[in-house]
């Protein structure tokens, strides 16, 4: 198999995942705002869409234009931890049910969630994010693609995170701190 074939099998599952996620995030999106949910952090969001795009579309060309030898004793460890960067995300995705979404959403009076992944870190669907950007681009033996990207969301999580924390807080202000 080369690191094209791979690259490309990868990319399609993923970017099939994300299809997946989109769909029910913009339905959590559209039910928590129904609900009285507040967005915050929107101006950040498209940024986000392009780095989240721009990785898997690198790791595309990057495998397809440099042509790069099948490493096996890179490949398969680096798909194994592409694969737990999932598991995780679909676990955080599973904790917060109704109110997981691609954006920042939050309802006011609502508790921050504490159980599940959230037991262990306080964001773990950026930590699943975090692993895949390095994961996924070196599966794919795309090494421009793993840096590129590790940088561009380190800055984007910087704000991102902030903006989570901030709307977190003030959601849950009016219940003293507690925690679900």
């Amino acid at each position: 198999m080369s690191a094209s074939s791979l690259a490309l099998v990868l990319v399609l599952a993923v970017g099939f995942e994300r299809i997946v996620e989109l769909r029910i995030s913009n339905r959590n999106a559209r039910r928590m705002i129904a609900r009285g949910g507040v967005e915050r952090g929107a101006s950040h969001y498209p940024v986000m869409v392009a780095i989240h795009s721009a990785l898997l579309v690198g790791c595309l060309l990057e495998a397809r234009l440099d042509a790069r030898p099948f490493a096996p004793h890179v490949v398969w460890p680096m798909v194994g931890v592409a694969v737990l960067a999932q598991a995780l995300r679909w676990w955080a995705i599973a904790t917060l049910g109704p109110r997981w979404s691609t954006r920042v959403v939050v309802i006011p009076g609502e508790p921050r969630i504490a159980r599940g992944p959230y037991r262990f870190f306080p964001h773990p669907n950026y930590l699943a994010v975090v692993l895949e950007g390095v994961a996924l681009p070196l599966a794919c033996s795309a090494w421009t693609t793993a840096a590129l990207f590790t940088i561009a969301n380190a800055a984007l999580l910087a704000v991102r995170i902030r903006a989570e924390e901030g709307a977190l807080d003030e959601a849950e202000s009016t219940l003293g701190g507690a925690r679900a």
